[in-house]
């Protein structure tokens, strides 16, 4: 984990929103770790997120990790001068040797990490039951890529727009999350988030809602994929234990 810049996917928690959630922004850091190296990863993260919770920073953040292996933390920001807060300055001096110890076991436990922002978009989002990152007992997750090129931008808004209202029109019981990609991101994409109980409940309620949808779906999701560049899909799980919320 990256700590001089703190932004710790994946994306839940989020009492702690401040502003509109049409704008709100995520600061999201992905360790990238190696499979050997997983049970060693989660020891440490746990040891961290004690760390926290005994000195108290001021920095809240969730978890996600994927079936690839990426570790993902999440946490809000008001605006982009948070990305230089020092938020663990105080923490690390009170911890001395153990604040260095700490981070050396972690990056032991991968060659690689980044950072960026992403932004929801409310207003493409489909949670009709009010928003919310974090539904109690659906912490499994399928996130969806979904990328296009600068010229395409306004055509891939308007095919997202025409997801949702079908969604909408068919009173859907499948709810979904959209994020736009922002600073720090190499590419463009809408990243497209579906909680469910587990693999099997989300299966289930795929179908059931294809079945909903019907042929409409082909014609709407098909003007998605005409603009689209590139398509990912992964899942995984959002990890409480491994998230901090100060007192």
């Amino acid at each position: 984990m990256k700590i001089l810049k703190p932004t710790v996917l994946v994306v839940v928690l989020l009492s702690f929103i401040n502003t509109s959630l049409a704008q709100q922004r995520y600061q999201i850091h992905v360790d990238n770790v190696k499979p050997a190296m997983v049970k060693e990863y989660e020891k440490t993260a746990k040891k961290f997120v004690e760390a926290c919770e005994k000195y108290n920073p001021q920095g809240p953040w969730i978890t996600a990790s994927s079936n690839n292996l990426k570790y993902m933390y999440i946490s809000p920001m008001d605006n982009f001068a948070e990305l230089d807060k020092p938020l663990y300055t105080d923490m690390a001096k009170e911890m001395g040797d153990d604040w260095s110890n700490l981070f050396m076991s972690f990056d032991k436990c991968y060659d690689s990490h980044t950072d960026f922002v992403i932004t929801l978009v409310n207003n493409l989002s489909y949670m009709p039951e009010g928003m919310s990152q974090m539904q109690e007992g659906q912490n499994y997750r399928k996130w969806y890529y979904l990328y296009y090129t600068p010229e395409n931008s306004q055509k891939m808004f308007e095919a997202m727009k025409g997801v949702k209202e079908l969604f909408v029109s068919k009173n859907s019981k499948e709810y979904y999350r959209i994020y736009r990609s922002g600073f720090g991101c190499p590419e463009n994409f809408y990243l497209v988030a579906v909680s469910a109980k587990d693999e099997l409940d989300a299966a289930m309620t795929s179908k059931a809602n294809d079945e909903l949808l019907g042929d409409e779906w082909k014609e709407v999701f098909g003007k998605v994929m005409d603009v689209a560049s590139r398509f990912d899909q992964i899942s995984g799980w959002m990890r409480p234990e491994l998230s901090y919320s100060p007192k």
